[in-house]
């Protein structure tokens, strides 16, 4: 009888080796939480905007006009509320762009670069890398650095997989690329140094989650049955709640939004009001992924997990 490879067997049917390996190869290492934030600050906010707009349906090869404009609103709207607004708030911002966005919104690109804001990666087209092959997810990744820098005239320093879908090929493609930081992995709270297969790589963490996102609150689809919505206002008191142990804690608050989800009329306050109550605590040192990933890089805490 044929033995089956260890991936066509049913995961109860592992040999321990197997399943140690799937855990250790992108784990979380050291805490990378500074004894300090620049200048006495008491907690770090780090607002993000994923600038996927038309690129959604087109990863789901979908060409409806409509789908597409959804996407389309992104940019149209959604881009310039967000980047006055956080002009008249002081606050810098990391947008995530993939490829296929830059390249349709190459101005827009500009624009948020000449504002003091960081780009970073954030896929070709927002395709799924654990459909793809490490070849192909190499290729598009750094196909999709080059486009930003191009674009952007800025190193890169940063990546955020698209729909924080991380696959087993995507830790050696971050540090082939010397890449400074990743943001798609959910481990902790705060900074930590990336492991891989028991080995440190210098990889920043900036530990996203799916509750400080705007889109799992917002997004419904129109086909099904069940069309989950929640109310501006409900949102805002679960991010809220979220800053508020972060400066409980001393920690980083990490926040991910997208323009052509956060930008409209009615949920755009939500960032305003978040923005507000940080900033009148006195004590929050407002940065960009990629300052936050440098200081933490430089003033972790020699102890602790």
């Amino acid at each position: 009888m044929t033995e089956l490879p260890n991936d066509k067997l049913p995961p109860w049917q592992w040999p321990e080796n197997y399943w140690r390996a799937a855990v250790g190869r992108a784990r979380a290492g050291r805490s990378l939480r500074p004894k300090a934030w620049p200048d006495g600050a008491r907690c770090a906010f780090a607002i993000s905007f994923d600038a996927d707009h038309d690129t959604i349906p087109l990863r789901d090869s979908d060409e409806s006009p409509m789908r597409i404009s959804q996407g389309h609103y992104g940019h149209r709207r959604g881009v310039p509320r967000i980047r006055d607004l956080l002009q008249r708030h002081a606050v810098p911002a990391t947008f995530f762009y993939p490829a296929v966005s830059a390249l349709l919104y190459p101005d827009e690109v500009r624009g948020v670069v000449a504002d003091g804001h960081e780009i970073g990666i954030h896929s070709w087209i927002h395709e799924r890398n654990t459909h793809l092959d490490g070849e192909t997810e190499l290729d598009l990744t750094t196909r999709a650095q080059a486009v930003l820098q191009d674009i952007g005239r800025r190193p890169v320093a940063g990546i955020r997989t698209a729909s924080w879908d991380f696959s087993v090929n995507t830790l050696s493609i971050i540090r082939q690329m010397g890449l400074l930081y990743d943001s798609s992995l959910m481990a902790d709270d705060d900074p930590y140094e990336l492991l891989q297969n028991g080995e440190a790589t210098g990889i920043v963490e900036l530990p996203p989650e799916w509750i400080r996102d705007d889109a799992v609150y917002f997004n419904f689809d129109r086909f099904s049955a069940l069309r989950p919505y929640t109310a501006p206002r409900d949102v805002l008191d679960i991010f809220m709640a979220e800053f508020d142990g972060a400066y409980d804690e001393g920690g980083l608050f990490l926040l991910t939004l997208h323009p052509h989800v956060s930008g409209h009329r009615s949920r755009v306050g939500v960032i305003s009001a978040l923005l507000e109550a940080a900033r009148a605590r006195g004590d929050v040192w407002f940065a960009t992924h990629e300052q936050v990933a440098l200081w933490c890089r430089d003033n972790a805490a020699e102890v602790g997990p």
